[in-house]
């Protein structure tokens, strides 16, 4: 099978397209052959040994598919051969079979698309347990999102909404704004060319954000920890931005708020079944078309690697898909 693969980490820009062997699903294991991979920011990080999980190479990135059950290793019950499912991994989805453990496999419902259902778990999956379970967003409340043009933040903006939160959406682009508004932000910032702290204390007659969902980190983490109100709530969700901030906690403590660490990962490990419900909740909502994720752009197999360096450099605003054979 083809599959692009990491042989040693560093940069993006030497992964290959290669054939190799076809996995075997294992005693509890699901194989799915690929229809779509999601592709997300923490894919870039992987395959230059920068994320909490390192595999060892060679492998290929990619989290989350959907696809084709072909095969099922012993022990496997509730999932049939021919089933359409997601699935997720640390690794292992820009090929063309993917295996992962049963647990880690849903069902797509009817009327979902493989392209649409692989763009889910990951953005969708860490945002609501970020919002609901971290952040306990209350309707009502002011949510700030920073990199809200992006596969989490944007998945960021929906979910806020649907929570009954008032979303303001910051970007560095007047093009990436557009795209949060017409998602349903109700307000927006430019902090390429606005100071952050103090729209956001304009836009909140001087209150201060609620939650502030940050994705980006470096120097946007101090100015939006500035920007957040009495007993707020700022999540660590990711450093797309490069930098790991290093933030004054002196304003931890004299805005009574807190700094909140979002691991969907680990949190889906330690409880699962909270974690497929919270999925399964998603998948819902699209099918009943109240959620609609964006999807800028699809690649197919032999671009696989453009799709990474495109979400890496920040081009890509939602989500990006890497398409394998037949999408059906």
């Amino acid at each position: 099978m083809k599959a692009l693969i990491c042989r040693e980490y560093g940069p993006v820009e030497s992964l290959k397209l290669e054939d190799v062997p076809e996995p075997v699903p294992g005693a509890g294991q699901v194989l799915v052959a690929v229809r779509a991979c999601g592709i997300n920011f923490p894919d870039t990080l992987i395959v230059q040994g920068k994320y909490q999980f390192k595999p060892p190479p060679p492998f290929a990135p990619g989290g989350e598919v959907a696809g084709v059950v072909e095969a099922l290793g012993a022990g496997v019950e509730g999932i049939r051969v021919g089933d359409r499912v997601v699935a997720m991994g640390g690794f292992g989805g820009i090929a063309e079979k993917f295996v992962t453990d049963a647990p880690r496999v849903l069902p797509i419902p009817d009327g979902v698309d493989f392209v649409t259902a692989s763009c889910l778990t990951m953005a969708y999956g860490t945002t609501l347990h970020a919002l609901r379970d971290r952040g306990q967003l209350r309707a009502g409340e002011t949510l700030l999102v920073l990199g809200a043009a992006g596969g989490v933040g944007l998945a960021a903006v929906q979910l806020g909404k649907r929570m009954g939160a008032r979303v303001i959406a910051g970007a560095s682009t007047a093009e990436k704004l557009e795209t949060c508004k017409r998602h349903g932000a109700d307000a927006l910032i430019d902090y390429s060319r606005e100071d952050l702290k103090e729209r956001v204390k304009a836009l909140t007659g001087g209150n201060g954000a609620d939650v502030v969902y940050d994705p980006v980190g470096g120097a946007l983490t101090e100015a939006a920890l500035r920007a957040t109100g009495w007993n707020g709530r700022l999540l660590v969700v990711g450093f797309a931005g490069g930098d790991i901030p290093r933030v004054p906690t002196n304003l931890v403590l004299l805005k009574g708020c807190s700094l909140v660490g979002v691991f969907w990962g680990m949190a889906m490990m330690r409880d699962p079944v909270r974690g497929r419900e919270q999925l399964q909740e998603i998948l819902g909502w699209v099918k009943d078309g109240s959620l609609r994720p964006q999807i800028s752009a699809r690649y197919p197999l032999a671009r696989a690697l453009d799709a990474l360096l495109d979400v890496q450099q920040r081009r890509v605003q939602g989500k990006a898909v890497v398409v394998v054979g037949d999408e059906g």
